[in-house]
């Protein structure tokens, strides 16, 4: 959902007169870990099926990378967004830490997505993801909402993930926004000089 947010962002930034170009002038402190902590998350998603020893330690290695990303994300709360992603991460932490490291589904939400994720959510054995059952702590904080069509992408979604879009969405319109196209300084000038024209 993360990344739709973040497709969804660069293309109203773009529509709004930003620039890409703004994306260049990104300063984030320890900016190399928010590209290792993605690439550990995908490792672990694709062996944890063939190495045994990372299936075991799969929840902890994901509550590792969440403890990371919100310590990455406090290091940078001064960019516009960053509180507000840093709470929807934190949303997210709370559930998964108190639910054995990993992220409750709705079953009900999920019934969409085919039998053959409802069965393999049920047996846990899908990535980072668990049913929620009565035992569940905090079940609300879960994946809850479904998304489908007319959305593009099928998914349930947590409240937690609609925090982190709308802190991605504040931050990317900052940088964008910051580096205007030449199209709209041209128009800019166009506009402020035809008076003097006149």
């Amino acid at each position: 959902m993360v990344y739709d947010g973040i497709i969804l962002s660069l293309l109203i930034g773009w529509f709004r007169g930003g620039s890409l170009k703004g994306l260049a002038n990104m300063k984030l402190r320890g900016g190399w870990l928010f590209p290792l902590l993605l690439a550990v998350q995908f490792a672990v998603f694709f062996l944890q099926e063939r190495v045994a020893w990372i299936a075991k330690m799969s929840n902890g290695i994901f509550l590792l990378v969440y403890i990371i990303g919100l310590a990455f994300l406090w290091l940078n709360r001064h960019q516009p967004g960053f509180p507000v992603i840093f709470a929807g991460v934190l949303l997210n932490f709370i559930v998964m830490a108190l639910n054995g490291g990993r992220m409750p589904v709705s079953i009900e939400a999920a019934q969409f997505l085919g039998r053959e994720y409802i069965e393999a959510l049920k047996a846990g054995m899908y990535g980072k993801h668990q049913a929620i059952t009565s035992e569940t702590l905090l079940p609300f904080l879960g994946d809850i909402i479904p998304l489908s069509p007319p959305y593009p992408r099928r998914q349930v979604i947590s409240i937690g993930d609609v925090v982190m879009n709308v802190g991605a969405f504040l931050f990317i319109q900052h940088l964008m926004l910051s580096a205007p196209r030449h199209g709209a300084d041209d128009a800019e000038k166009g506009t402020t000089a035809a008076p003097a024209n006149q």
